[in-house]
């Protein structure tokens, strides 16, 4: 059977980038160089995401994929009003009315029935695992399902649903992590590659942290099928990365674990907002996520980055600003010659240690 992750000529994924990155420009560029680029669906309406599908076929021809988020049931209020009073003064210091802490299903039924009556090679999915009737109606279709997972319990019920692969997402990632709860202790990728690889035969796609053509070749021999990157892409001139976003990546300033603010752990480069504001954020996503987009709008327009969510992998200060059809080569470049040279190391060791 052919599966989608083997016929990647790069075996390198673009991440899907939510919430301002992702624009069909890109999706397009990273498929259009033998890459298989990742369109959005988080955030956006489902009208807004048929727009963007259509953009991209305009744009391209080749494959690529839509993410969706799985929703959650909504979580107890009290923890989230608390913390809109935490933000009251960031509120009233700026000017700006926080947001409505609602919960929504980010439009999930009407998305997936887009998806059915206009069908991608692979569907993925983040924070959560669709029931297995949501796999086979895809799958009716034509479409893969790829499910992120940041834990072995959870790479088992992504199987056990139907899952035609698995996004592996390690610690080091940049963003939201994508595993079903948000309470678990996050395992390094080269760690959960191995421990999810020990369980399963399904294609693994590695993500978190990898950045470079070697860091590529690390996880194709850790076992994994091809590599997905996001942060890498942010400052390529396709993505929608805000202003305020792309100068802060151009630094190396630490990166940290936060849910302060979407109320959901993401990793992100830590601002003022991060460093005050993570004790007293609660697990409140997408409440939170809504309560404080004001303020991270606020921060994007008036280019003030102690604001905004500056999300970024733990390696993202090897990152650059070039277009994206140039990364992709380079970095499919630079994977065949770390390769090469691990090739070369292993004609060198003994066929036994002794």
């Amino acid at each position: 059977m052919n599966r989608v992750v083997d016929e990647i000529p790069t075996r390198i994924v673009l991440a899907p980038l939510a919430g301002g990155p992702s624009t069909p420009e890109l999706t397009a560029a990273v498929s259009g160089v033998g890459g298989f680029g990742f369109l959005a669906g988080g955030y956006l309406s489902p009208d807004e995401l048929a727009g963007r599908l259509a953009a991209t076929r305009q744009l391209t021809d080749r494959p690529f994929g839509v993410n969706l988020f799985v929703p959650g049931p909504p979580g107890p209020p009290e923890p989230v009003a608390r913390y809109r009073e935490e933000l009251a003064a960031e509120a009233s210091r700026t000017g700006v009315e926080l947001g409505p802490a609602r919960h929504d299903d980010d439009g999930w039924p009407a998305k997936l029935d887009l998806l059915v009556a206009q069908p991608v090679p692979v569907v993925s999915f983040t924070f959560g695992c669709p029931e297995p009737a949501v796999l086979a109606r895809l799958r009716a279709v034509g479409s893969e399902s790829w499910v992120t997972v940041t834990t072995p319990a959870e790479a088992d019920q992504a199987v056990a649903a139907g899952a035609d692969a698995l996004v592996v997402q390690g610690a080091e990632a940049g963003g939201h992590r994508g595993g079903f709860t948000d309470g678990s202790e996050p395992i390094g990728l080269l760690s959960l590659l191995q421990l999810v690889s020990a369980r399963t035969e399904l294609p693994l796609v590695a993500t978190g942290g990898i950045a470079t053509g070697r860091g590529i070749a690390a996880v194709l021999a850790a076992g994994a099928a091809a590599a997905a990157l996001g942060t890498a892409f942010l400052r390529c001139p396709e993505a929608g990365t805000a202003e305020v976003h792309r100068d802060s990546l151009a630094g190396d300033a630490p990166t940290g674990l936060t849910r302060a603010f979407t109320g959901r752990l993401a990793r992100g480069i830590v601002n003022r907002f991060q460093a005050e504001h993570s004790g007293q954020a609660p697990d409140g996503y997408p409440a939170i996520h809504h309560l404080t987009a004001p303020l991270r709008r606020y921060g994007r327009e008036h280019g003030q980055p102690d604001l905004v969510n500056l999300w970024a992998g733990q390696a993202y200060p090897l990152g650059t600003a070039r277009p994206a059809g140039e990364l992709v080569a380079d970095l499919h470049a630079e994977t065949g010659a770390a390769l090469a040279a691990l090739l070369a190391l292993a004609a060198t060791m003994p066929s036994s240690p002794s």
